[in-house]
């Protein structure tokens, strides 16, 4: 009965070891998703132009000085980079690792980045912004920017995660009113246009646009992926959730979801590593 016993809580504490083995790699081991995006407005010159995205950091710390972290970006070569919101978490607010990043990627390459929820639910935007922008980061808000590469040009659309307007409108209203206020001096239709912003459950909106790619996070992957299914549950989308992750497409506008990096209410990823998503821009053959 003892023996039993003693191999009975044996089992139990391999059991343990290895449920934690397997939550650290899931929530730390960055996965890098690749993509190519092809277009007939793309320029030439644009021809294998890399875009690396970052999500939803959520303070969270990937080695000193966020060295795995760097790495992994610096492996992937990006000609730019863009970041699509709650690089800090509200309820917990830390803003040293998400500055500690930025300082170190804007010397692998420009950085261009959008708010998320968290930012305003945070109440120190204005903090928080003021010092991405003294490390170097182009904070884009319900502005175009636009990335040239000798005579050719693409133009990127960025704008604040509409939980910025803290009256009744709906959503989906307060992100049209900020991609119009964006692109309210744009005559140039034609250009390859890239649009930056959190909420992915709002492509249907984005694609009235003409919008080419559009980079979105908040969904944190659903958070529990459950095999051959998808997320379980995400923000804004309840359970099992469209946007989660990946390419969705409506009309000619691909959105690309980005799983995030760290975690905010729920502390754990299930099947569901933190990733880097690299897009590669080709023209059409």
């Amino acid at each position: 009965m003892k023996k039993t016993l003693r191999k009975w809580w044996l089992y139990v504490l391999i059991g343990i070891v290895l449920l934690i083995v397997f939550f650290y790699y899931q929530n730390n081991s960055i996965v890098i998703s690749k993509h190519t995006k092809q277009s007939d407005n793309l320029p030439e010159v644009f021809d294998g132009y890399k875009i690396v995205q970052l999500s939803d950091l959520h303070n969270k710390s990937f080695g000193d000085d966020q060295s795995y972290l760097v790495e992994k970006i610096k492996k992937a070569k990006p000609d730019v980079i863009v970041f699509t919101g709650d690089v800090i978490d509200s309820r917990r607010y830390d803003e040293k690792p998400s500055i500690k990043l930025m300082e170190k990627i804007v010397e692998i390459a420009p950085v261009y980045y959008v708010t998320g929820n968290h930012e305003w639910r945070s109440q120190n935007f204005n903090s928080l912004e003021e010092k991405l922008k003294n490390t170097g980061v182009h904070v884009m808000r319900n502005t175009t920017e636009e990335i040239t590469l000798g005579s050719e040009k693409i133009r990127l659309i960025g704008v604040d995660d509409p939980s910025h307007n803290t009256g009744i409108e709906p959503d989906v209203v307060t992100t049209e009113n900020y991609i119009e206020s964006a692109l309210k001096d744009v005559d140039d239709e034609e250009t390859f246009q890239v649009l930056l912003s959190h909420r992915p459950e709002l492509l249907s909106l984005y694609s009235k646009y003409g919008i080419d790619l559009v980079f979105s996070g908040h969904a944190h992957g659903g958070q529990v992926r459950i095999p051959f299914i998808g997320g379980l549950i995400a923000p804004n989308q309840g359970l099992l959730p469209t946007y989660t992750s990946g390419e969705h497409i409506a009309n000619d506008t691909t959105m690309i979801v980005n799983r995030g990096l760290g975690n905010s209410l729920f502390p754990l990823r299930v099947f569901n590593r933190p990733e880097i998503v690299v897009v590669t821009l080709r023209t059409d053959e």
